[in-house]
């Protein structure tokens, strides 16, 4: 049985037929233009901004407002797509005669949706997808005149998107530290600054103010019981603005002294009751999320805090510099001391001090990131490293080794080790 039938191809049809193909490439052009646009990366828009012409004027001036710009697409997209669709069924009613409405139907739908995806979406956004800046130059300024032409439809659109979708939109605006640290990842540049500081602000909402606060051990502070001459030899030597002040030990701190409180009675002798001056401390959990202490900080206008743990024995202390190096790097003043970490004896042998942090050490020795976690246990710094490979105490004079590389205590303050030397063996 024949369904289809032949007729003719009138010069009307024909014309038709041209039509068709203009549209088709319209939407071509809408379909290359929407993927071109909104792939651009800030590198892409660098470089179009260094091009200096009309061209690259006219891509900046639309993505100034994108939300006008993919309204123009789409509109402009669908009307054409209609119109493709329409003229379409003229020509195939025009050229065929159906002898089932079925068979027309699909015949139709068929042929339509063939060209509009091959030719009208997939091979332009593969095209747009490869030379996203090239087609946005070269589309740019016929999107400038759409976007006129379509401004009252574009307009309405946009109204319209926007209060269903405050209206369908969730109260709950929180996202995840993963989507947070995923969306810097893909919106920055790898080792840029920009990247690192955003990567840091990150990291302080996963971490503990146990893993950044200054341990207990290097806590300067002034005891109670002290003259005033003896309070300002503390401050001289240490150089600190805010000092803790405790009472027989660190475990029951009583406040904390600010250095610029005492300018006015600095020329005062022992008779002066310094201790009137000390201000009430701020203590925090060694588990608190460093993010949290930051607001902490900013809502009380605190610049320290005394890091305690479960039982209240002091474990440490944390301050707002802390906390801005773990985001901006080391911040230095006019008043710090070099605070160099290691020194580099000869080409194979470091001297570091035992409080480094592993993460430290690997960078400057230049080794794998994982060459010790077969060993590191819970350590933190090459001391502790050194006690877990040890499983014993450690005096000056002792060596460890791990995966060709030696530690050697070379100067001990107590039981603390205070500087190492490590010796990498030589591959060459």
């Amino acid at each position: 049985m024949n369904f289809i039938e032949y007729l003719s191809c009138p010069p009307d049809t024909v014309m038709l037929m041209v039509v068709t193909l203009l549209l088709l490439m319209l939407s071509a052009m809408m379909s290359a233009s929407e993927v071109a646009f909104f792939s651009l990366q800030p590198s892409d828009l660098r470089a179009i901004k260094q091009r200096n012409t009309m061209a690259s004027e006219g891509v900046l001036r639309l993505l100034k407002n994108g939300d006008s710009l993919l309204a123009t697409i789409l509109v402009a997209n669908n009307l054409v797509n209609i119109a493709i669709v329409i003229c379409s069924s003229k020509i195939v009613d025009t050229i065929f005669a159906f002898h089932s409405a079925t068979v027309e139907f699909l015949f139709t739908g068929v042929l339509v949706t063939f060209l509009l995806l091959l030719f009208g979406e997939i091979l332009p956004k593969i095209v747009a997808q490869t030379s996203n800046v090239k087609v946005a130059l070269l589309l740019a300024q016929p999107l400038i005149v759409l976007r006129w032409v379509f401004y009252p439809f574009s307009y309405i659109l946009i109204n319209t998107s926007g209060r269903f979708g405050k209206m369908a939109m969730p109260n709950n605006d929180n996202i995840s530290i993963e989507e947070l640290a995923d969306a810097v990842d893909m919106t920055t540049e790898p080792e840029s600054e920009e990247q690192k500081i955003l990567s840091g602000i990150v990291a302080i909402s996963s971490r503990e103010v146990e893993d950044i606060m200054r341990p207990r051990i290097d806590i300067k502070a002034v005891e109670q019981t002290m003259t005033f001459t003896e309070v300002k030899k503390v401050i001289t030597e240490t150089g600190y603005s805010r000092l803790p002040v405790y009472n027989e030990d660190l475990d029951d701190i009583k406040g904390v002294l600010f250095v610029k409180d005492l300018l006015e009675h600095i020329s005062k002798g022992d008779e002066f009751g310094w201790q009137r001056l000390i201000r009430e401390p701020y203590f925090v959990p060694m588990h608190k999320k460093v993010n949290v202490v930051l607001e902490d900080f900013q809502r009380q206008k605190f610049h320290m805090a005394i890091v305690v743990d479960e039982y209240g024995a002091t474990q440490g202390l944390i301050s707002l510099e802390d906390i801005l190096e773990e985001v901006v790097g080391e911040i230095s003043d006019e008043s710090d001391v070099d605070e160099s970490f290691y020194k580099r004896l000869n080409e194979n042998t470091y001297l570091f001090e035992g409080k480094t942090h592993i993460v430290d050490v690997i960078r400057v020795l230049d080794l794998d990131d994982d060459i010790f976690e077969d060993v590191q246990g819970r350590a933190e710094t090459i001391a502790g490293l050194m006690l877990e490979i040890n499983r014993n105490f450690l005096k000056k004079g002792d060596e460890v080794s791990a995966h060709d590389i030696r530690f050697i205590v070379e100067k001990m303050e107590g039981h603390r080790i205070d500087k190492i030397k490590i010796i990498v063996k030589n591959n060459e």
